[in-house]
């Protein structure tokens, strides 16, 4: 933080909810309509899954709602457990919903794999769960299970007409879910054999972010080679996207069969309602890209990375890009937590050239940008630091409250053990 004292920063409280075992979350924590924040912490225990809790701004105080593995009714059942949510909460008339994933691993020729080995006494993982919570009563309920004991990762909601869909971990394949009638349905693999598939073949990273078209809710979702693909659940097909892809240069070239990126797959993406497109950024390059389904075109909006990252002309460090990018409660403004390099003696910290998984290659400042889609403005609100000095790491969620405060969730010590809990960031836009 030392180099930081000339240059604006902001001071981020961090919290304790209770869970020594939490580890690195993606995408799971929302703001819903009652005000509170939402959010999962991770486990990567046999012994317990990930848990589930609210924040109150009203109270500035933390509760424990739910244990993932027993809303799902696999408490006693000693299966591996429902270890992560790794979706935002979806809020529809009242209810929250989101689906849970696997967080116990096998390394399978030095990759992470599901599970096809369990030690002595537990079973095979059950499969991923689609839970929904009320906000009135605080029920939660189980409303279905992925087949093929795979986990769930990704996830999209048509509010308006019902319909649910989620990808499965580790194929990519595409289910749908009819919150009307109940129906379960799947429309096939979307990405080879996903991040089960053989490296050099038919290994592909799944998309991690999907979204609706509110005008006649086709789903869109993207693959590592840049294809994008449309769902109709009225016809329930799963078509490419003509004309139009995401293989641009100023994404960088991939190598979709190997791990170690998104490759050519959009990081986020959101439906923008009022100007009827969708609002992505590339993960690496950190461009903001704008995308319109109807006609169709796809082009660059602005790069959205930090100040400090367009300056060295390098791509951030965590190898998929992050995943903290979502607009606030005007629609208007976006919200993306990114990274930025760090300066020891005038020199950048330099870390790993590759990795074969989604992780940090090296060390790197967290920073907040917020860019106006009416005014084109973009603005970097400078790196992010703990009150001690310390750097929040592993950052790939964000949800904005109604007041203008950024919640994340962010590694930290505590008690002399690191973890990952909740994170408040306060307004950058609140006169100081």
């Amino acid at each position: 933080m030392s180099e930081t004292n000339s240059a604006p920063f902001l001071t981020a409280k961090r919290y304790y909810s209770g869970f020594d075992l939490a580890h690195d979350t993606y995408n799971a924590i929302s703001v819903a309509s009652d005000g509170k924040v939402y959010y999962v912490l991770s486990s990567e225990s046999l012994e317990r899954g990930g848990q589930m809790y609210v924040y109150d701004p009203e109270t500035d105080k933390t509760q424990f709602i739910a244990d993932l593995t027993e809303v799902c009714g696999e408490k006693d059942k000693k299966t591996i457990p429902q270890g992560k949510s790794h979706v935002r909460f979806y809020e529809r008339n009242g209810t929250l919903y989101f689906v849970t994933h696997v967080g116990v691993y096998e390394l399978i020729d030095g990759m992470e794999r599901l599970p096809e080995n369990v030690p002595e006494g537990y079973g095979l993982y059950p499969g991923g769960h689609i839970l929904s919570y009320e906000l009135a009563t605080g029920a939660v309920n189980d409303l279905a299970v992925a087949p093929d004991g795979e986990g769930l990762i990704t996830m999209a909601l048509d509010r308006d007409r019902g319909h649910l869909y989620t990808l499965t971990w580790p194929l990519g394949r595409l289910l749908h879910y009819d919150l009307n009638t109940g129906k379960l349905t799947s429309a096939g693999l979307t990405c080879g054999r996903g991040e089960a598939g053989t490296v050099g073949n038919d290994y592909r990273v799944i998309c991690r972010s999907m979204f609706v078209d509110s005008g006649d809710g086709t789903l869109y979702l993207s693959t590592a080679e840049g294809d994008i693909l449309a769902y109709q659940p009225d016809s329930a097909t799963l078509r490419n996207v003509a004309d139009v892809d995401l293989r641009l240069d100023y994404f960088g070239q991939y190598d979709p069969t190997r791990p170690g990126s998104m490759g050519y797959n959009w990081r986020k993406i959101f439906w923008h309602d009022s100007e009827q497109v969708a609002y992505g950024v590339h993960g690496n390059s950190g461009y903001l890209f704008r995308f319109n389904p109807r006609q169709p075109t796809l082009e660059l909006v602005d790069r959205i990375a930090s100040e400090p990252s367009k300056r060295s002309g390098m791509f951030d460090q965590f190898s998929y890009g992050y995943l903290g990018f979502q607009p606030g409660a005007d629609g208007e403004t976006i919200y993306y937590l990114t990274g930025g390099p760090i300066y020891q003696d005038g020199k950048r910290l330099k870390g790993e050239d590759h990795i074969a998984r989604g992780a940090a290659k090296g060390l790197e400042n967290l920073h907040l940008i917020t860019y106006s889609i009416r005014n084109r403005h973009y603005q970097d609100h400078g790196p992010v630091f703990y009150a001690d000095g310390t750097r929040p790491t592993y950052v790939n969620s964000v949800a904005i409250g109604h007041n203008g405060v950024v919640y994340t969730l962010a590694r930290f010590e505590h008690a002399g053990t690191e973890i990952q809990d909740l994170v408040k960031i306060p307004n950058p836009f609140a006169e100081v």
